[in-house]
């Protein structure tokens, strides 16, 4: 027998197409600027140091295919394509790039004119501009979002946000440490109150003599002299450089009031803390520990007894004779 027809109006209706992905998506960047980014992101050109290295703390360095002369971590960084300089990059080598998103690092790094050229050109450019540590990891997060990086994200600004909060812990009701930061020591340049470096520095149990709204402000050692800090701060990425302008300066008759100067109080970190990017993190611990080294003892200790029980371990799954040798145990970047 023939089937019988269902009438067409019996036929269960069709299901809606499904909505069509946004081929752009419109975000507010870190300096109030609407833009409009195409989706998904592939090609990523970075205008700064920080944000290079950010890319790279995300594990998105694949899609980065533009970098400035002055992106140099990590190492790998440097073999990227090179757009010049951050302060006046080559507009046609980054539109040869044909990148979907530009990351640019407001005020300190790039030039609003460098932004407004690129954007002209219907390149989608996102401006970063973090005052603060919680900024820098907010910050992190947007860019995150925005190229497709969130659960790397996630991991990531959970790490760091437990090593805030156990420096947090380790340093509560010690304290601050009086210290100068030298940006420049001639002439003598520092930091502001309002910086990201300062806000580096009050978790790391530190809070700077300079009180000034200047970002980079010049002092005058008398001045300096006078307030006497506990500590001086260098940030270098070469400390043996940085002993060798310490010895020099010691011996300038202004620099020689110095009591910080006189005892030795210097300490010397990497120049991660001058980059407003998640590594920043690394440097402001380390700044802790040389300026409040009994806030870590029992961390040291248990890593001491780690070593050491590792150490037993091996020897005696090898049956062998117990040698003593000496190890270093952290591998500080130099209190002088």
């Amino acid at each position: 027998m023939a089937a019988l027809a269902v009438p067409a109006a019996a036929q269960a209706p069709a299901p809606p197409p499904s909505p069509a992905a946004p081929s752009k998506i419109e975000v507010t960047d870190e300096v109030g600027r609407r833009i409009f980014v195409p989706l998904p992101v592939r090609r990523i050109v970075s205008l700064a140091p920080n944000l290079t290295e950010t890319i790279y703390a995300l594990g998105a360095q694949d899609r980065l295919v533009g970098v400035t002369d002055f992106c140099d971590y990590p190492p790998e960084a440097r073999q990227k394509t090179s757009v010049g300089g951050a302060v006046s990059p080559s507009i046609e080598q980054i539109v040869a790039l044909k990148p979907d998103l530009v990351l640019a690092q407001a005020i300190t790094m790039n030039r609003r004119e460098t932004v407004d050229a690129l954007e002209n050109l219907g390149i989608a450019v996102y401006s970063a501009n973090s005052h603060s540590v919680d900024g820098i990891l907010e910050s992190t997060r947007h860019i995150a979002d925005l190229i497709g990086a969130r659960e790397a994200s996630a991991a990531l600004l959970k790490d760091l946000r437990a090593r805030l909060d156990d420096l947090q812990r380790r340093l509560a009701g010690r304290a601050p440490r009086r210290v100068l930061f030298v940006v420049w020591s001639d002439p003598l340049v520092s930091i502001g109150r309002r910086t990201f470096i300062a806000d580096a520095l009050r978790l790391a149990g530190a809070e700077s003599i300079v009180e000034t709204e200047q970002d980079w402000p010049r002092l005058s050692l008398e001045e300096v002299a006078r307030q006497q800090p506990e500590f001086l701060i260098f940030a270098s990425s070469h400390s043996e450089s940085v002993r060798t302008t310490v010895n020099e300066l010691s011996e300038r008759p202004g620099w020689r009031g110095l009591d910080a100067l006189r005892l030795r109080r210097i300490a010397i970190i990497s120049d991660a803390i001058n980059r407003p990017a998640p590594r920043l993190v690394d440097a402001l611990e380390d700044l802790a520990r040389q300026l409040h080294p009994d806030a870590f003892a029992d961390k040291s200790e248990n890593r001491k007894e780690k070593i050491e029980n590792r150490k037993r371990a091996a020897i005696s799954s090898h049956n062998l004779p117990i040698f003593s040798f000496p190890f270093s145990l952290f591998a500080f970047q130099g209190v002088l």
